[in-house]
């Protein structure tokens, strides 16, 4: 029994150990490769002999990517704000309200965030145009609450499910209204629930790179996703993968870093509304 136990302990550990290496490799990888230059980017070394930061400066000086990330924080921060706002109103009125084809209509919701990107592309490549937002980040964030307002809408509206209705009873008793219910009630329950959407939403807006390469077109409008797959060498057949992994890293660590600081927040928001159905 214990010989049993233990084996099962080390096969455990190991499989943790495989996952933890499998999900770091590529960003360590992506470190150990912006520190290189010159011929030593294409040698197997696990830590170069002679690390440089010339990819990271390069980045800065040879392009404008410290606006294209303030873009991408521009775009994904007012977009993570107008989901969730618009998400909690939805969310309320879906989760708590009682009316006929509420089903069908969150089931609509869901089917939304299902399109394909390119499906909606050209559509919304004219209604950006008519409104005159091309080349700017309104138009982004336009394209960006096609897929990240339904995931909100529905984790949100699961979430608010499952929140005791006597705290809505006793609310109303006191003579307050949904507006005053949602945010004095039910707001400062669902920071969990809200931690863990917006940064699912931050990340799949930061990220984004059909939209941002159509809506944009020159070098100051663009996001970093788009920023990095267009960098190009001294010649056309010049890959720079060093400056490419210095951007990556560059881009990877806030993300991170976001993560750890909300990591609790997004574990008791996922498990507490989001797996619910």
């Amino acid at each position: 029994m214990g010989l049993k136990r233990t084996v099962g302990r080390i096969a455990f550990a190991l499989l943790v150990l495989g996952i933890v290496v499998w999900a770091v490799f590529p960003f360590v990888w992506a470190i150990v490769t912006s520190l290189k230059v010159g011929s030593a980017l294409f040698t197997v070394e696990a830590w170069p002999s002679q690390p440089s930061l010339a990819n990271y400066a390069a980045i800065f000086r040879e392009q404008p990517f410290g606006r294209n990330i303030l873009n991408s924080l521009l775009a994904a921060s007012a977009v993570v704000a107008l989901s969730l706002g618009l998400a909690v109103l939805a969310a309320y009125a879906l989760g708590r309200v009682r009316f006929r084809g509420r089903g069908l209509l969150l089931f609509v919701v869901l089917g939304v965030s299902m399109f394909p990107q390119v499906a909606v592309l050209s559509g919304l490549f004219e209604l950006v145009r008519w409104l005159g937002l091309y080349n700017r980040i309104g138009s982004l964030v336009l394209s960006y609450l096609i897929f990240t307002l339904p995931f909100t809408v529905w984790v949100l509206t699961t979430f608010m499910r499952e929140l005791p209705k006597e705290l809505e009873e006793a609310a109303m008793v006191d003579g307050a209204g949904p507006f005053v219910i949602v945010t004095r009630v039910f707001l400062p329950l669902m920071g969990p629930a809200l931690a863990a959407t917006g940064l699912l939403a931050f990340i799949a807006a930061w990220n984004e790179f059909l939209f941002a390469l159509t809506f944009t077109l020159t070098d100051d409008a663009r996001t970093v996703p788009v920023a990095i797959a267009l960098m190009s060498g001294a010649s056309q057949y010049e890959l720079p993968w060093g400056q490419i992994m210095a951007a990556s890293v560059v881009v990877t660590v806030p993300l991170i870093g976001l993560v750890l600081l909300f990591q609790r927040r997004i574990v008791s928001g996922l498990t507490a509304g989001a797996v619910k159905g």
